[in-house]
């Protein structure tokens, strides 16, 4: 693999990872403000959460499309972990808007099914 190629794999792996954590981050923020009954920050905090994974598919999807095109990237230990980071970050999104929606229901906060 050409230097510029492994440079282009490594800003995608990064670009999963950091998106990954800063998705679980802003998450974890939502949760925590639907705690204290701040909706507003809590859905914020979520749609924050959702940018960020927005940013993380479109680095994926990048690293899928050089894949399909025979451009097959070496996968490494960093590259199987930024897999599972972003997998982690999207179920952790996902439970974290469950979390406010009940949240949301114990403070009599009508919410959608």
């Amino acid at each position: 693999m050409a230097e510029e190629e492994q440079e282009q794999n490594l800003e995608a792996i990064m670009g999963l990872i950091m998106n990954g954590g800063n998705a679980k981050s802003s998450s974890f923020e939502a949760i925590h403000a639907a705690k204290t009954g701040d909706f507003e920050t809590a859905d914020a905090k979520l749609k924050e959460a959702d940018h960020f994974l927005t940013e993380a598919h479109n680095s994926q999807t990048g690293m899928l499309t050089d894949e399909a095109n025979g451009k097959h990237a070496k996968v490494t230990l960093l590259t199987v972990h930024s897999q599972d980071h972003i997998m982690n970050a999207i179920t952790f999104r996902d439970l974290a808007g469950e979390i406010v929606d009940l949240y949301k229901r114990l403070d009599g906060v009508k919410v959608e099914d």
